[in-house]
């Protein structure tokens, strides 16, 4: 804890989302008086609005400062909140977890952590999670199909980990899908913003011309959730024109091997001999002509080949006949070429000239990086868009190169999530797992809330009758909130963490008062925006008293830990424990940290192609069952879905479902606020003022044709149901498509703007009127940002 002296500027990093830029707080005689940016970190060029206005969050009145306890029944409008010591709810909390887990098993009390992208949770998140494996429950409702399923969880099936880091600074071409870093991850955008200026060309997909978009050299003004087509448009014009690195997709991508034209398999050693080896892949010596064999084991070919071939079918003598195969490759061009720049213009809504002109930027660009998150994660057919924006990124041979997506030097750091503390076969309980056996859930048993929802009001395929939740607003965020909250109300025992009494948080039987990032201290072992970001780690010190009896998540986590019986695997309930562990393989001493609170920068310099390094005698590849980039996925196949990555339109567009358009004739997309963080920070005057009430923007001729002038209230209605926001018209969106921002419920007294019910359609939830019906069939993702729906002058 710092000493109380009259003012203090204390070096840390704001944690409130997933930038954690480097910032000076501010403190007077023991009070947060001001947080400014620290222009001497690696991610503290600037700050945006919301850190700068932490000292309104820190001490609002809204705040619950103290634990609180239910004392009327569920459903009751008022839950009678008393008073509690945190003895009282911790005890009542781990009894009644104990109580319901000897009684149906650990897999019948589901957690929720909020995200890390997008709060505060970071500094507690390891832990809370390890509470949770160490418990045993295989269900966690972690919101990754909201957020970063697809970057997480997709591309790794493409080039064996998740999507790297953009490596701007050597850039001379950024693509930016989805993703509009200036309002959601501040250190990455200025520095897409030092590249623009350098010289670097700008190509940004969005349905919307904001942020980033209006600075583009190319911005595609796409029809939300038909990414996957124009992918695949913008490969096949690269591939016709020869506009791609025919080396790389040759040398380290599996787009030569051979497959089945009658299965739809690859051809294996198996295929060619009895006894054959079925790790064997197999591929056409173009200059000698014949068949040449690829270990994937070993990922080299077992004899030497002159140039595999890309295309051209073959028939080849099988141990069952005579069979035609074609290289994988060929067939993801095929795939290409179904979706002409004219067809998917009509798909897309993209020109034609501009789908090429877009490729043959990127085509002829020596150094490429594309980052996509949010803007593609929330829609019903995540998997498969993303997977064609991975296949399209392969063709660049960028891949781990200077100025492409890039695997920087990290800092060693242990992970004490504690996934080895989850018992034998639990994970095969998890929720969703027999739907989606490539899913989140069936690697760390993060469920959707869909899934969620069912356990509790179906008991399918079994009850969860305890929800422990760390600041998840469930029913805000995430979709289906009426049948979110008759899920609450029908919990046995349900407690939630958070600063502020949430629409979620009311429905909880104990309350417990969370903290935020001044108050508590927070490790960080990598910055990630760039290599010099990547080698830093920092201890960020607390930096005034915790405001009343309010706690981490992490001192939450522990303490809970000791009365579940669970303090060994919390080294022994000390937290400092778990930081030294965090930190032993890099080396570096917790109490050095501590006393070096702008951090301490551990040297790296950047290897590049780390695939190709042959330094131990044989290049590593990639971690794929190929070990090389896969094109096609015999993985995919093997699960049920289609290995290359076929379009799929989305399941509430107009295309799809023509009936319901009929009704619903607008495209409706959401977006988080600039000025807010998710559903967080409206009671704050200082940002209320910048976006006063729930917010729909409209094409002018749109709004028009319904009599809808700007700045008007109206009614939006989806087939899921409907709300009220207010009109704001803009030139900037597709007359057929209509944005509105999620999030809302916090009144902001100081301004005396009201807050809204996110329980009733009189109110302003978005996200109570998308339904689960719909979603993608490996991660579970709800269609947020690509729904039908219509607009209406409100009449009072």
């Amino acid at each position: 804890m710092a000493a109380n002296l009259k003012q203090q500027r204390i070096p840390g990093y704001c944690a409130l989302c997933w930038s954690s830029c480097g910032c000076i707080s501010v403190v007077e005689d023991g009070r947060l008086v001001a947080v400014e940016p620290d222009r001497e970190h690696p991610t503290g060029n600037t700050l945006c609005g919301k850190g700068q206005a932490a000292p309104a969050y820190v001490y609002s009145d809204a705040r619950v400062l103290h634990p609180m306890k239910r004392t009327r029944p569920k459903g009751d409008p008022d839950p009678g909140w008393v008073r509690i010591s945190w003895d009282e709810a911790l005890d009542t909390t781990a009894a009644a977890l104990k109580r319901i887990q000897a009684k149906s098993g650990p897999e019948s009390i589901a957690f929720s952590i909020t995200t890390s992208a997008g709060t505060a949770m970071q500094d507690g998140y390891p832990f809370v999670e390890r509470l949770r494996q160490a418990f045993g429950t295989p269900n966690a409702v972690a919101s990754i199909e909201l957020c970063a399923f697809a970057k997480d969880f997709v591309y790794p099936h493409t080039f064996g980990v998740p999507l790297p880091m953009s490596d701007v600074a050597n850039s001379d071409c950024v693509i930016l899908w989805g993703n509009n870093p200036g309002t959601t991850w501040l250190a990455f955008g200025t520095r897409v913003a030092d590249a623009k200026k350098r010289g670097a060309k700008l190509i940004v997909m969005d349905p919307v011309r904001v942020g980033a978009a209006a600075k583009a050299d190319e911005w595609l003004q796409i029809r939300p959730g038909t990414d996957g087509a124009l992918a695949l448009s913008i490969a096949g014009v690269m591939i016709e024109e020869g506009l791609f690195d025919t080396d790389f997709v040759r040398e380290w991508t599996n787009g030569a091997f051979l497959v089945r034209d009658d299965n739809g398999q690859f051809l294996t050693g198996a295929d060619l001999e009895p006894g054959g080896d079925h790790s064997l892949r197999v591929a056409w010596d173009e200059h000698r002509g014949r068949l040449a064999h690829y270990d994937t084991q070993a990922g080299r070919y077992t004899e030497s080949i002159s140039v595999a071939s890309l295309v051209g079918a073959r028939d080849v003598e099988t141990v069952n006949g005579l069979q035609t195969c074609r290289p994988a490759f060929e067939r993801y061009r095929d795939l290409c070429n179904e979706y002409s720049p004219e067809h998917a213009a009509e798909i897309t809504w993209v020109s034609a000239d501009q789908i090429r002109a877009t490729a043959r930027l990127i085509g002829s660009s020596k150094a490429v990086s594309c980052y996509a998150w949010a803007g593609l994660e929330m829609h019903s057919n995540t998997t498969q868009t993303n997977r064609a924006i991975a296949c399209l990124y392969a063709l660049t041979g960028c891949f781990d190169a200077p100025g492409g997506n890039v695997l920087f030097e990290r800092v060693p750091a242990a992970p004490i999530f504690g996934g080895e503390l989850m018992p034998d076969g639990m994970l095969d309980k998890s929720l969703g797992r027999e739907e989606r056996t490539l899913g989140p859930e069936s690697i760390f048993g993060w469920i959707t809330s869909d899934a969620l929802y069912k356990a509790v009001l179906d008991r399918n395929p079994y009850g969860v009758d305890a929800f422990v939740s760390f600041g998840m607003n469930i029913l805000v965020s995430h979709a289906d909130g009426e049948r979110g909250a008759r899920a609450l109300d029908a919990l046995e025992f349900m407690v939630h963490a958070d600063l502020f009494m949430t629409p979620t948080a009311t429905h909880a039987d104990i309350f417990l008062p969370v903290n935020t990032p001044w108050e508590r201290e927070g490790l960080r072992t990598d910055f990630m925006v760039d290599q010099a970001a990547s080698n830093y780690v920092q201890m960020k010190p607390q930096v005034i008293e915790s405001l009343g009896e309010s706690r981490s998540d992490a001192w939450i986590a522990f303490e809970l830990a000791k009365r579940l019986d669970l303090a060994e695997n919390f080294w022994g309930g000390e937290m400092d424990g778990g930081y030294r562990a965090i930190l032993e393989p890099s080396g570096l001493d917790l109490d050095d940290l501590r006393n070096a609170p702008r951090g301490i920068e551990v040297p790296a310099q950047t290897r590049y192609k780390k695939y190709a390094d042959a330094t131990n005698g044989t290049a590593p590849g990639f971690a794929t069952p190929s070990r090389r980039v896969e094109l096609y996925s015999e993985t995919f196949l093997a699960h049920g879905y289609a290995p290359l990555p076929e379009y799929v339109e989305p399941a509430v567009g107009p295309i799809s479902r023509p009936d319901l358009a009929q009704d619903f004739p607008l495209v409706l997309t959401d977006t988080k606020s600039p000025h807010y963080i998710h559903s967080q920070y409206r009671h704050v005057a200082k940002l209320r003022r910048h976006e006063r009430e729930p917010r729909i923007d409209v094409h002018p001729d749109t709004a028009a044709s319904r009599g809808i002038g700007d700045g008007d209230w109206v009614v939006l209605t989806t087939p899921h149901g409907g709300t009220r926001m207010r009109a704001r018209y803009s030139k900037s969106i597709d007359p057929r498509v209509v944005r509105a921002t999620v999030g809302w419920w916090q009144a902001c007294d100081p301004l005396s703007l009201p807050g809204y019910d996110a329980e009733n359609e009189s109110g302003a939830n978005l996200n109570r009127m998308i339904g689960n019906a719909d979603y993608d069939p490996v991660g579970g993702c709800v269609p947020h940002r690509s729904y039908l729906c219509q607009i209406a002058l409100l009449q009072e």
